[in-house]
Order: C-alpha cells, then sequence, then structure tokens
C-alpha cells in the first residue's frame, strides 16, 4: 500500500502498520487512520487528503465553488497545524503535528492520536458537563490568540460565512434575513475584539477525557479570524436541541464570558474585559442571525432550526436593524 510504505520512511519504522480507517472525509475527499508504530511504541492519526479522488456531495453542493472552498480548507488546516498548534496547551488542547506532506496532488498530516494521549470519550448529545467543559475551551482558545492575524488562515473563520456560501444565499427565501445578510456579516466582521476561531466548533470534533473534565478540539478546516460568538452560537446549535437550548440557553454566554475572564487573565492579555463583554453580549445573537441565514438557504429542514435559534436569530436581526 502506498500510504503505508510513505509512512514508514515518514516515521522512520519499517515495522509500522494501519491498525483501522477513523473516517473517510466529506465527500470522499480523503481519509483519516490511526497507524501504530512498534519502534516508538506510539499510535499515531493520519489525515490523507487526495481531491482528485472527490465524490458528489451528499446534498447536491458539488459546484466548482464548494470544491475550491474544501480545497483551501485543507491547506488552511496544514497551516495551523504547522504554525499555531503549537501554541496552544492543555487549557485549549489540540493535537501535536508531527509530520506533514504536501503536494499538488495530496496533503497528509501525522497528528498526536488524541484516544493515547487520554481523550477517548467521544459525546454524541450534550448535558451541562460535557458542555461547559467545551465552552471552557472555546474561552481560552480564544483569549490564546486574542487579536491574532490570521496569518495563511481563513482572513474569516467559520464555514457558513456570507463570503463562501453563495450558492446558499442564492438559495434562501426572500425574507429580512436575506435583505438583512451583508448587513448581519459585516456586524460580525467589524467587531473590534477579535480572535481565531475554530470555525466548526462541534461535538463531532470534541474529543473528551473519560472524565468528562478536560476537552481537545480536531478538524481545523475552518479556522481564522473573528469574533468568539460564532463558534458560540454554533457550538450551542449544533450540540442541543430545542429542549436541551431552553435548558441550558440562558446559562451558555454568562458561563462563556466567566471562562474567558479567567483565560485572558491565565494569558495575561492586555485587553479591558469589561469593553469584550459589552461587544460579546451584543454580538451574540448576531452569531445567531448569521448561522440561521446559512441554515435558510443551505438545508431549511434541518433539526437545528428550532424555536430557540429563530427566536436568538430575531434578537440579532434587531441588533443589526438598529445598527
Amino acid at each position: 500500500m502506498q500510504l503505508l510504505s510513505q509512512l514508514k520512511k515518514l516515521l522512520d519504522d519499517p515495522t509500522l502498520v494501519l491498525n483501522e480507517e477513523v473516517q473517510s472525509l466529506w465527500s470522499g475527499y480523503g481519509q483519516i487512520v490511526r497507524c501504530f508504530s512498534p519502534k516508538n511504541n506510539t499510535s499515531y492519526i493520519v489525515k490523507t487528503i487526495v481531491p482528485e479522488n472527490a465524490t458528489s456531495h451528499p446534498r447536491g453542493w458539488n459546484t466548482s465553488v464548494s470544491h475550491q472552498r474544501k480545497l483551501r480548507s485543507y491547506q488552511v488546516e496544514a497551516n495551523f497545524y504547522r504554525d499555531f498548534a503549537h501554541l496552544t496547551d492543555e487549557k485549549c488542547k489540540v493535537p501535536a503535528l508531527i509530520h506533514t506532506q504536501i503536494s499538488e496532488k495530496f496533503t497528509l498530516l501525522v497528528m498526536e492520536d488524541l484516544d493515547s494521549s487520554g481523550y477517548k470519550n467521544r459525546i454524541e448529545y450534550a448535558d451541562w458537563t460535557s458542555l461547559s467543559v467545551a465552552i471552557r475551551w472555546l474561552a481560552f482558545f480564544h483569549a490564546k490568540f486574542m487579536g491574532n492575524s490570521a496569518h495563511e488562515l481563513w482572513p474569516i473563520g467559520t464555514y457558513w460565512h456570507l463570503a463562501t456560501r453563495q450558492d446558499e444565499f442564492n438559495k434562501m427565501p426572500n425574507g429580512d434575513f436575506k435583505t438583512y445578510a451583508k448587513a448581519i456579516d459585516t456586524a460580525l466582521n467589524n467587531a473590534r475584539f477579535q480572535t481565531l476561531i475554530h470555525g466548526d466548533a462541534k461535538f463531532a470534533n470534541l474529543c473528551f477525557s473519560s472524565s468528562c473534565t478536560r476537552v481537545a478540539a480536531v478538524d481545523f478546516q475552518y479556522v481564522g479570524k473573528g469574533s468568539g460568538v460564532k463558534d458560540l452560537a454554533y457550538l450551542a446549535g449544533s450540540c442541543l436541541d430545542q429542549e436541551g437550548l431552553a435548558k441550558y440557553g440562558d446559562s451558555i454566554l454568562d458561563a462563556y464570558l466567566l471562562s474567558l475572564e479567567d483565560a485572558l487573565k491565565y494569558y495575561n492579555v492586555s485587553v479591558d474585559f469589561e469593553n469584550v463583554a459589552e461587544e460579546t453580549r451584543k454580538l451574540y445573537p448576531v452569531a445567531w442571525a448569521d448561522f440561521y441565514r446559512f441554515l435558510l438557504g443551505w438545508n431549511p429542514q434541518s433539526w437545528k432550526v428550532c424555536d430557540y435559534l429563530k427566536e436568538q436569530a430575531q434578537l440579532g436581526l434587531n441588533v443589526v436593524k438598529k445598527a
């Protein structure tokens, strides 16, 4: 197998074995596998991206624009692991990059195996324990990179932001969220306090410790510059249904701000927290409005479109209308 022979050379271990395929990538762009090195007595996660193997998008979004966005996303992810991953710590844990190979035909990332590092637990549906740990990870990640220029990452983070989702925008029904889509986008992009945001901060991209007291994040294809509220709204909206949002929704922003204040002090970030908190509270519903705008064009029947999301999105729309 070509991949196995490459990895044996890259990791300098002729006895290396491929253990399992962890998952295939969206639309057939590649795969994630786990391998084990007897020589180093270590397992690794290997992500390979081979764009020429791509198949059709499961929801039909297989346009040239979509293809180019995915290609760019894999380059951004490689850049993140190369230039930024080593700057994180246990408070905002990400897998360490071991090796990388990038050519015109493929991208190969060899990374720390988080399972072996104590993050084996995967959680599909959030409760307050798991959600609060995830919120704290976001707060520390955002504090760590507050004011970062996002060099060689997305200039605007998140996979759904308006500039890269014109196909979905054109599919939107007419209405206020379409009329004010640009204003919503501008309000978020013009935030005074910007940082690096994960861009796809859902539970499927989080690995928890067995005790659920620690968490690490993976999949940095859409990491880039932005207001932290975009990650926060998306996290809540993608791991909680209407019942969960009704139960925990009012606590999410307060929990984030408490952790963010701790994190800014921890990393000794020179910024007025009261000003950060004021902007965060103002823009949080705007982030919900932005995500709702995307869903209206991408899949208005998504389970994520619930009463809580609509209520928050309307609040965000009102903020923009008053501006």
